[in-house]
């Protein structure tokens, strides 16, 4: 194992690793900004450096003095997380170069997964269904156009090297064509320090189906799909396991096709391949190559700690799991709970929490980097803790949701927890009767 790992982010993930990192006995070294010097990542890990300012630039992405950080403390592994660089293949070289262990695929993986734009190459070479859309990187409004002109429109432009929404804008004319392909590259630069974007094929009401694999380039398992359609500008809201839509037939089909995928990338790690699934077909999307913020969801109903696991196979270069290891367990929903005003089309809402109670009980976790007294900072993604319950069936997981959310008290900021609370007693999610862009027709307030 390991001897220290520093863990290249802030917040509920870092957490996360930390507390993963804790009961396989490695120590855990957190690197914070000069405003996160009293977050709760700081306060769990064995030790902590300030690498810079509030700015995400001068601190979490900022290569060089995260690596100053590395060498300070000597640690000999790299845990990204998720968001900042964890899909940065130049960061994950550099690590590397440096003798350093990066906990995710190598560079060159990174580059071609990582990477939206070569991920959707790559799935089409070994026969995945994919989206309509640009062949690379568009660079300019004329290509634009002609790529848009081709497809037909609505479309969306993407970032190339990121996700979560940013870098993300809908285009459902040419007019409009302009100013949202330099506020997508623009978005991009931002958050990923790396401006390209493609363009695709937009569906109207699709569902948003992912699969979760971990591999050690010869053994490929999966932990099951997960449902991930209640979104707020193309964020993800509730993700749930299984998807309530799938058909079996379908289902393993979906599996098989994305453990073959992974099985013939010499791939090493955890990852997540997503989908678009529209009229009972599904379309290759992209793929994540590190943790995602959904992942308790089928830590949970697969049984399989999937952050340690990262971490074995990184250190061991194998994992000691087969597939006929994963046991699925009932239903798991996930309701990422945001520092945000619903009411105010989800505008951020910084500042100090002056009450927090979270919720307990049988089958219920808190994944967050809260507590009374923390401040929330306008700086950094809004996303501040996840409530995930399991219940038998599908029924049983949201009347669990129900009485925790009802439990959940946060003061001093405003959240999405009363969003949650309305979502989960609606007649259209209570029947799976939703799409990507349900939230946005509803009127919730």
């Amino acid at each position: 194992m390991f001897k220290k790992i520093l863990v290249a982010n802030r917040g509920e993930i870092a957490v996360r690793i930390i507390r993963a990192c804790k009961e396989l006995n490695i120590p855990a070294v957190a690197i914070h900004s000069d405003v996160d010097a009293n977050a709760m990542h700081v306060r769990l890990a064995d030790e902590s450096i300030c690498i810079g300012s509030h700015k995400p630039q001068n601190s979490y992405l900022n290569i060089a003095a995260i690596m100053s950080a590395v060498d300070v403390t000597g640690a000999d592994a790299v845990h990204p997380g998720y968001g900042f660089l964890s899909e940065n293949s130049h960061f994950a070289e550099i690590v590397t170069k440096n003798k350093i262990k990066f906990i995710g695929p190598s560079a060159e993986i990174m580059k071609k997964m990582g990477d939206k734009i070569e991920a959707k190459k790559t799935a089409k070479k070994l026969g995945l269904p994919v989206i309509e859309g640009s062949e690379g990187n568009v660079k300019s409004v004329d290509e634009a156009k002609k790529i848009s002109s081709n497809i037909g429109y609505p479309v969306l432009i993407k970032a190339a090297a990121g996700g979560g929404g940013k870098g993300m804008k809908l285009v459902r004319k040419e007019e409009e064509l302009n100013d949202s392909l330099i506020l997508a590259k623009q978005e991009a630069k931002k958050y990923f320090s790396d401006d390209s974007v493609y363009i695709e094929k937009y569906f109207e009401n699709p569902r948003h189906i992912e699969v979760q694999i971990l591999s050690d380039k010869k053994t490929t398992i999966h932990l099951g799909e997960r449902d991930c359609s209640v979104q707020r500008k193309h964020q993800k809201l509730i993700e749930e396991s299984p998807s309530p839509v799938l058909e079996e037939k379908v289902r393993q089909d979906l599996l098989n096709k994305t453990v073959n995928m992974i099985s013939k990338l010499d791939y090493e790690g955890a990852g997540t391949v997503e989908y678009i699934y529209d009229k009972g077909k599904f379309f290759f999307l992209e793929m994540n190559t590190r943790i995602q913020v959904e992942h308790p969801v089928s830590e949970i109903r697969g049984g399989i700690d999937i952050v340690k696991e990262q971490i074995k196979i990184a250190s061991k270069g194998k994992t000691s799991l087969k597939q006929s290891d994963i046991t699925f367990r009932g239903h798991v929903i996930e309701c990422r709970i945001n520092a945000e005003d619903p009411s105010k089309n989800f505008q951020p809402s910084p500042g100090t929490i002056n009450v927090c109670h979270q919720p307990s009980g049988f089958r219920t976790r808190v994944d967050g980097a809260i507590f009374q007294g923390c401040r929330i900072t306008p700086y950094y993604d809004s996303l501040i803790c996840k409530l995930i319950c399991q219940g038998r069936d599908r029924e049983e997981a949201i009347q669990r949701l129900q009485r925790s959310l009802n439990e959940f008290v946060i003061e001093g900021i405003t959240t999405t927890i009363d969003l949650h609370k309305k979502i989960l007693s609606h007649k259209k999610f209570i029947n799976s009767d939703f799409d990507v862009n349900w939230l946005a027709r509803e009127s919730f307030y």
